[in-house]
Protein backbone atom coordinates (compact mmCIF):
# COMPACT_ATOMS: atom_id res chain seq x y z
CA UNK A 1 0.00 0.00 0.00
CA UNK A 2 1.51 3.38 -0.97
CA UNK A 3 1.05 6.75 0.97
CA UNK A 4 -0.52 9.17 -0.93
CA UNK A 5 0.88 13.11 -0.59
CA UNK A 6 -0.59 15.23 1.50
CA UNK A 7 -0.11 18.76 2.57
CA UNK A 8 -1.13 18.19 6.44
CA UNK A 9 -1.24 14.88 6.83
CA UNK A 10 -2.40 14.59 10.55
CA UNK A 11 -5.54 15.50 11.97
CA UNK A 12 -6.02 19.03 13.48
CA UNK A 13 -7.88 22.26 14.74
CA UNK A 14 -7.94 25.16 13.08
CA UNK A 15 -8.80 27.65 14.98
CA UNK A 16 -10.57 30.86 14.15
CA UNK A 17 -8.53 33.69 12.96
CA UNK A 18 -5.68 31.23 12.00
CA UNK A 19 -5.70 32.71 8.29
CA UNK A 20 -6.66 36.18 8.99
CA UNK A 21 -9.91 37.49 7.92
CA UNK A 22 -10.60 39.25 4.13
CA UNK A 23 -12.87 42.15 3.28
CA UNK A 24 -14.12 41.27 0.18
CA UNK A 25 -16.39 45.50 -0.37
CA UNK A 26 -18.02 44.92 3.10
CA UNK A 27 -18.86 41.04 3.45
CA UNK A 28 -15.73 38.80 4.80
CA UNK A 29 -14.59 35.49 4.47
CA UNK A 30 -12.19 33.69 6.81
CA UNK A 31 -10.44 30.44 5.45
CA UNK A 32 -10.96 27.17 7.42
CA UNK A 33 -8.68 25.78 4.54
CA UNK A 34 -6.82 27.15 2.47
CA UNK A 35 -6.56 26.73 -1.68
CA UNK A 36 -4.46 23.52 -2.08
CA UNK A 37 -4.21 22.60 1.45
CA UNK A 38 -6.39 19.41 0.91
CA UNK A 39 -5.81 16.72 -1.60
CA UNK A 40 -9.57 16.96 -3.03
CA UNK A 41 -9.24 20.75 -4.15
CA UNK A 42 -11.85 21.76 -2.08
CA UNK A 43 -11.90 25.00 0.41
CA UNK A 44 -13.89 26.02 3.33
CA UNK A 45 -14.70 29.18 4.54
CA UNK A 46 -16.76 31.40 7.35
CA UNK A 47 -18.57 33.87 5.73
CA UNK A 48 -20.12 36.85 7.07
CA UNK A 49 -22.27 39.33 5.46
CA UNK A 50 -23.05 42.63 7.98
CA UNK A 51 -26.83 43.62 8.46
CA UNK A 52 -27.73 45.84 5.29
CA UNK A 53 -25.21 44.52 2.81
CA UNK A 54 -25.36 42.04 -0.16
CA UNK A 55 -23.27 40.11 -1.97
CA UNK A 56 -24.30 41.22 -5.95
CA UNK A 57 -25.45 39.53 -8.37
CA UNK A 58 -22.68 37.06 -10.10
CA UNK A 59 -21.64 33.08 -11.44
CA UNK A 60 -18.99 31.90 -11.82
CA UNK A 61 -18.02 28.26 -12.74
CA UNK A 62 -17.35 26.75 -9.12
CA UNK A 63 -20.08 25.21 -7.27
CA UNK A 64 -20.79 26.58 -3.70
CA UNK A 65 -22.05 25.39 -0.67
CA UNK A 66 -23.78 27.40 2.00
CA UNK A 67 -24.62 26.52 6.00
CA UNK A 68 -26.01 29.04 8.03
CA UNK A 69 -24.69 29.00 11.23
CA UNK A 70 -26.73 32.77 12.75
CA UNK A 71 -28.45 35.42 11.45
CA UNK A 72 -30.75 35.55 8.79
CA UNK A 73 -29.80 36.01 4.91
CA UNK A 74 -31.61 36.12 1.63
CA UNK A 75 -30.35 33.63 -1.30
CA UNK A 76 -31.58 34.87 -4.75
CA UNK A 77 -31.99 31.79 -6.58
CA UNK A 78 -32.37 31.74 -10.68
CA UNK A 79 -34.99 28.85 -11.77
CA UNK A 80 -35.46 29.12 -15.50
CA UNK A 81 -36.74 32.26 -16.05
CA UNK A 82 -38.02 33.13 -12.62
CA UNK A 83 -35.99 34.85 -10.15
CA UNK A 84 -37.12 34.55 -6.23
CA UNK A 85 -35.51 35.13 -3.15
CA UNK A 86 -35.38 32.53 -0.65
CA UNK A 87 -35.30 32.98 3.15
CA UNK A 88 -32.42 31.09 5.37
CA UNK A 89 -32.46 30.60 9.00
CA UNK A 90 -30.08 28.90 10.87
CA UNK A 91 -29.44 25.82 10.05
CA UNK A 92 -30.50 26.65 6.59
CA UNK A 93 -28.39 24.78 3.80
CA UNK A 94 -28.24 26.57 0.11
CA UNK A 95 -26.39 24.92 -2.82
CA UNK A 96 -25.56 27.12 -5.64
CA UNK A 97 -24.56 24.78 -8.83
CA UNK A 98 -21.76 25.67 -11.56
CA UNK A 99 -22.72 28.61 -13.32
CA UNK A 100 -26.24 29.45 -11.31
CA UNK A 101 -26.59 33.45 -11.25
CA UNK A 102 -27.30 34.01 -7.61
CA UNK A 103 -26.75 37.03 -4.81
CA UNK A 104 -26.82 37.23 -1.14
CA UNK A 105 -28.85 40.40 0.76
CA UNK A 106 -28.51 40.48 4.96
CA UNK A 107 -31.97 42.24 5.24
CA UNK A 108 -32.05 41.67 9.20
CA UNK A 109 -30.35 43.77 12.08
CA UNK A 110 -27.08 40.90 12.91
CA UNK A 111 -25.01 39.53 10.73
CA UNK A 112 -25.22 36.69 8.75
CA UNK A 113 -22.39 34.05 9.25
CA UNK A 114 -22.31 30.75 7.00
CA UNK A 115 -19.89 27.87 6.94
CA UNK A 116 -19.05 28.26 2.83
CA UNK A 117 -17.43 24.81 0.90
CA UNK A 118 -16.12 25.63 -2.41
CA UNK A 119 -13.80 24.91 -5.00
CA UNK A 120 -9.79 25.45 -4.84
CA UNK A 121 -9.81 27.67 -7.61
CA UNK A 122 -12.82 30.05 -5.75
CA UNK A 123 -10.70 29.87 -2.80
CA UNK A 124 -7.54 31.73 -5.21
CA UNK A 125 -10.35 34.16 -6.19
CA UNK A 126 -11.21 35.45 -2.40
CA UNK A 127 -7.41 35.53 -1.54
CA UNK A 128 -6.53 37.53 -4.38
CA UNK A 129 -9.30 40.26 -4.49
CA UNK A 130 -9.79 40.07 -0.94
CA UNK A 131 -8.33 42.84 1.10
CA UNK A 132 -7.02 42.54 4.62
CA UNK A 133 -9.51 43.03 7.64
CA UNK A 134 -9.28 43.70 11.21
CA UNK A 135 -12.37 42.04 13.30
CA UNK A 136 -14.41 45.15 14.46
CA UNK A 137 -13.68 47.65 12.42
CA UNK A 138 -15.35 48.63 9.17
CA UNK A 139 -13.25 48.36 5.84
CA UNK A 140 -12.57 51.20 3.81
CA UNK A 141 -14.68 52.00 1.09
CA UNK A 142 -13.07 50.20 -2.39
CA UNK A 143 -11.59 52.80 -4.26
CA UNK A 144 -11.98 52.95 -8.50
CA UNK A 145 -8.86 51.28 -8.78
CA UNK A 146 -9.87 48.33 -6.37
CA UNK A 147 -12.85 48.04 -8.66
CA UNK A 148 -11.42 47.78 -11.62
CA UNK A 149 -8.97 45.34 -10.15
CA UNK A 150 -11.89 43.23 -8.87
CA UNK A 151 -13.59 43.40 -12.24
CA UNK A 152 -10.03 42.14 -13.88
CA UNK A 153 -9.51 39.37 -11.53
CA UNK A 154 -12.99 38.31 -11.85
CA UNK A 155 -12.59 37.90 -15.86
CA UNK A 156 -9.52 36.01 -15.23
CA UNK A 157 -11.27 33.53 -13.07
CA UNK A 158 -14.77 33.74 -15.42
CA UNK A 159 -16.94 35.46 -13.69
CA UNK A 160 -20.43 37.28 -14.81
CA UNK A 161 -21.05 40.25 -12.31
CA UNK A 162 -24.77 41.40 -12.76
CA UNK A 163 -24.55 45.00 -13.82
CA UNK A 164 -25.86 48.21 -11.47
CA UNK A 165 -29.49 47.54 -13.28
CA UNK A 166 -29.37 44.02 -13.19
CA UNK A 167 -28.52 44.25 -9.59
CA UNK A 168 -31.53 46.72 -9.07
CA UNK A 169 -33.66 45.14 -11.37
CA UNK A 170 -33.34 41.55 -8.38
CA UNK A 171 -33.97 44.50 -4.95
CA UNK A 172 -29.61 44.98 -4.96
CA UNK A 173 -28.69 49.03 -5.48
CA UNK A 174 -24.99 49.15 -5.28
CA UNK A 175 -23.31 52.09 -3.51
CA UNK A 176 -20.12 51.86 -5.88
Amino acid sequence: MQATHLVHATTRLVPRGTYGVLDVFGPTVEFLTLPGETDDGYCVMIGTVPPGLAVPLHSHPDPEDFFLLSGAIQALAQRGENIEWLNVKPGGFVHVPSGAKHAWRNTSSEPAVQLITTTANLGRFFQEIGRTATPGTLPAPPTPDDLQRFARVAAKYQYWLGSPAENASVGINLPF
